[in-house]
């Protein structure tokens, strides 16, 4: 009761401070409240993950994803501002601008990666805990997810930067923007699968005994 009553009051607090977090997150400590109120501790140990995985569910807060999203913007700028000339497409960074020989791209907040990334490690944690009993590979995975995500949302600029160079600055715009966002995003999860693979491939010993376990 005293939790069920800890979560209620969290939500006056962040309905009354127009704090969404808050109230947001009151409804995971109502819902453990109750699960333990009627089905008691055993039950919430068996349903933990479950419950924590909801966590991912509540948006970051807006302090916190302005402090995230920036220093992604940077980050995927320079990545692909080392890549495209590489690839024979010269570059000009200036911050989270990349002004090539056709046309300038913006590095803007929304091509930053920050969703994808989110839904990426909320993929990968969901991920390992259907598809393997280790704890050390799960950790792996949700952490693997992080820079998979920012090298596959570089891998998305510079693509366009080498569409804008060699074939129409206009074909970056409008549908191949949006298409290669979900491109990419199946490319990170592919990631993902493959990491898994080579991590088995790597420690089949410790496959094993967990599978024994």
């Amino acid at each position: 009761m005293a939790i069920l009553c800890f979560g209620l009051t969290t939500l006056v607090i962040g309905v009354l401070g127009a704090e969404l977090f808050l109230s947001r997150a009151s409804l995971l400590i109502v819902v453990a409240g109750l699960v333990v109120l009627f089905c008691g501790w055993t039950m919430f140990r068996a349903v933990l993950f479950p419950w924590a995985f909801l966590t991912l569910m509540i948006p970051i807060p807006t302090i916190i994803f302005n402090q995230i999203t920036f220093p992604l913007q940077i980050l995927a700028s320079k990545l692909a501002s080392w890549t495209l000339p590489t690839l024979g497409v010269p570059v000009l960074r200036e911050g989270n601008v990349i002004q090539l020989p056709a046309m300038a791209l913006e590095v803007a907040e929304a091509c930053s990666g920050i969703r994808s990334l989110l839904s990426l490690v909320t993929l990968a944690i969901i991920y390992g805990y259907l598809l393997s009993d280790s704890v050390r590979m799960r950790v792996v995975l949700a952490i693997a997810a992080v820079p998979i995500a920012v090298a596959a949302n570089s891998l998305r600029i510079v693509g366009t930067g080498v569409l804008v160079q060699y074939w129409d600055p206009d074909k970056a715009e409008g549908f191949f923007h949006a298409f290669s966002g979900l491109l990419i995003f199946v490319v990170s999860i592919g990631m993902l699968f493959v990491l898994h693979k080579i991590v088995e491939k790597m420690f089949p010993e410790r496959r094993r005994e967990t599978s024994k376990t």
